[in-house]
């Protein structure tokens, strides 16, 4: 069996993408390498937890001799690399820790993996997932991210990412490291942090709180649901070329404050109330500092060379991800309570 190792496989996009190649390559050996911080949550993966083709390690990329031994323990075909700190309020609060992860934590998966693949560079994959945000912000809406768009980030988390890209790029040119890097589109979908905006808002209408919108809500942002992204990374990995860059979106922009209207009227059908009853819970808030206008990517290189496309129209993703969210309050509930945190204690330690 060829070991893959994949690293922030606990956390939203990871834990799809985990149980993707578990599930669907028997053939592989998924390692799943996360740090458990406050986005990792093993309950997302119960249904792969004791699958023969599947082992989790609590383990820290910020950690080099960790990381290091991991590759010398086993002869890891490829990385899909996923771990990364990712919410932006939190990188302007507190931006040395996406430093460390983001970038210190990139560097050492990179060193770990030339030293273990130095004699046969060929036969391995170090594939680094990273965001749309690098791209900083677009201000004509004619305009789209295209894998050549220079980078422009105007974020703590942007920036760590950008810097990350750059290291994956250069140890390829540099050592002959085989690459491949994807940047995405905001994801939406089953099992997301609810510090995002749509479970958090699918929460707080559940209890009656309100839904801040930063300014006036007209940031524009390209939605993609979660498995389709899985899908899409599932299809890089096997499919894409060394050394190349790929755009993942779904030519789905949306308006903040219209995706908000939206999700309020879909939440509130679901739960069989009144049509305006969530809508009043709106609350305007103050703009987060470096708040880009507008995300959009140009996906088309990804469709045509590689044959991958969306799955789902967003209206139909957006009900789906309403009705998930709605049938599993236990898990947002232990989020929230930080009963998900003891998960690994109970399941894993005890072993």
């Amino acid at each position: 069996m060829e070991k893959i190792l994949i690293t922030g496989g606990a956390g939203f996009i990871g834990s799809h993408v985990a149980k993707r190649f578990v599930n669907t390559y028997p053939q592989y050996h998924i390692y799943n390498l996360d740090a458990l911080t406050y986005a990792g949550n093993l309950e997302n993966l119960r249904e792969i937890e004791r699958a023969p083709n599947y082992t989790f390690i609590k383990g820290d990329i910020t950690q080099a001799d960790q990381v290091s031994q991991l590759f010398t323990q086993h002869d890891f075909k490829g990385v899909i690399h996923l771990a990364a700190e990712s919410h932006v309020d939190r990188s302007i609060t507190n931006p040395s820790a996406f430093v460390m992860t983001n970038v210190i934590g990139t560097v050492n998966l990179l060193n770990a993996a030339k030293a273990a693949w130095q004699d046969d560079l060929a036969a391995h994959l170090f594939y680094h997932i990273s965001t749309d945000e690098v791209y900083g912000s677009l201000h004509q809406p004619e305009d789209f991210f295209v894998e050549t768009t220079p980078y422009d980030p105007q974020s703590p988390y942007s920036a760590s990412k950008a810097s990350s890209d750059h290291f994956v790029r250069a140890y390829h040119n540099t050592y002959g490291l085989p690459i491949v890097i994807s940047n995405c589109s905001n994801n939406y979908g089953p099992y997301q942090f609810p510090e995002k905006l749509i479970p958090l808002f699918i929460n707080n209408i559940r209890h009656q709180k309100p839904l801040p919108v930063y300014g006036k809500g007209e940031n524009v942002r390209d939605w993609l649901y979660v498995v389709d992204h899985a899908q899409a990374i599932d299809t890089v990995f096997h499919k894409g070329k060394v050394g190349e860059t790929y755009n993942i979106g779904g030519f789905n922009e949306w308006k903040n404050i219209d995706l908000v209207k939206l999700l309020c009227k879909v939440t509130d059908q679901q739960l069989g109330q009144p049509v305006g009853t969530a809508e009043q819970l709106i609350t305007f808030v103050k703009d987060r500092a470096g708040h880009d206008l507008r995300y959009a990517i140009d996906a088309k290189k990804i469709m045509n060379e590689l044959g991958w496309q969306p799955s789902l129209q967003f209206e139909e993703g957006l009900q789906k991800t309403v009705e998930w969210y709605l049938a599993n309050g236990d898990w947002l509930d232990h989020i929230t309570t930080g009963a998900y945190q003891k998960y690994y204690e109970q399941q894993y330690e005890r072993r």
